[in-house]
């Protein structure tokens, strides 16, 4: 059975380049929150559970109004607790179909912003944490979205801080620019070959 590596961050800390790198190095990603967009666009049964729970005011042309969304559950941990519990179980399966045609790899990554925190971390073979201090967090959520800084630390809230997730880590890639992240790639790569 090909080994299930999980690949995480806080939003800001450069999750998704890491993966772009083990991209480049031939190992298939599943890119998680990508994945739960698609399916929450595509996919009948998800669509139909949101109709149920939040209404139709929450679509607009049949699709889901996700600045809508998200400030409905970005105020209420409850709602997000919904959310997350009509998505999450169809991207799992969705996964697991995505291995199977994928499982003559090294080693297969899961890219998940939320991998510790949803428990899903545990199915995984080994772990992979990517960590950035708060402060280059905040401004490079800034930066590529647009937004104040009292909504990039109202983002980063909702997620859990690095000293809790680095305890539950087989590897941490530092990207606090002191350090290059590729070399700490290539070397977990090495390892996970």
């Amino acid at each position: 059975m090909t080994k299930i590596v999980g690949l995480t961050g806080g939003i800001g800390s450069g999750k998704s380049l890491a993966a772009s790198v083990f991209r480049t190095l031939g190992i298939p990603v599943y890119d998680a929150d990508f994945e739960a967009r698609q399916l929450t666009d595509t996919d009948r049964l998800i669509h139909n559970e949101l109709l149920a729970w939040i209404g139709p005011d929450y679509f607009e042309n049949g699709r889901l109004n996700r600045p809508m969304v998200a400030n409905l559950v970005f105020r209420d941990p409850s709602s997000l607790e919904k959310l997350n519990s009509i998505i999450h179980p169809r991207v799992r399966a969705h996964f697991q179909e995505w291995v199977m045609t994928n499982s003559n790899a090294p080693y297969l990554v899961h890219e998940a912003a939320i991998l510790f925190e949803s428990g899903f971390y545990k199915i995984m073979d080994k772990n992979i944490l990517v960590t950035c201090p708060a402060e280059i967090r905040i401004r490079r959520i800034m930066e590529r979205d647009g937004v104040t800084e009292e909504s990039a630390r109202s983002r980063m809230s909702h997620q859990w801080d690095d000293e809790r997730k680095i305890p539950m880590a087989d590897y941490v890639i530092k990207n606090a620019g002191d350090e290059l992240m590729v070399p700490q790639i290539i070397n977990i790569h090495n390892q996970l070959k």
